[in-house]
């Protein structure tokens, strides 16, 4: 009956969280729009940057090897962080670490491999 009641508490303070975190968002939303300023000029749409009004046009068409680098940048960035965390743990994980942390970077550098195969990371179109 006592683990029963423990339980019930926990989920009860989980809703409580839940409840008073939504709770504060929409407040917070609620009282920017009720305090917020309400300007109807025609310079209120147009972009800026840093307090300087743009000159010309403003839509840049980007290339899309520039998002394709960025994605290949995080990728490999996540990766390197999991092995900065098998190295801290080196001691503890053993043998059977150092095989997984072999077979993680051996799919690294296939992946990256595959990467140069395809020409994914030729910045110079042919």
């Amino acid at each position: 009956m006592l683990k029963n009641t423990l339980d019930m508490t926990e989920y009860l303070s989980f809703l409580y969280f839940i409840f008073f975190s939504l709770f504060f968002c929409c407040f917070m939303l609620f009282t920017s729009w009720f305090l917020g300023g309400r300007s109807l000029s025609r310079y209120k749409n147009t972009p800026f940057e840093s307090g300087v009004v743009s000159v010309g046009n403003t839509h840049l068409h980007f290339s899309v090897k520039f998002y394709l680098i960025a994605i290949f940048f995080v990728i490999f960035d996540v990766e390197a962080l999991y092995l900065y965390a098998w190295s801290v743990s080196i001691v503890e994980s053993g043998w059977i670490g150092f095989v997984e942390a072999t077979i993680f970077i051996l799919f690294l550098l296939l992946s990256l491999f595959y990467l140069v195969r395809i020409k994914a990371l030729n910045w110079v179109t042919s």
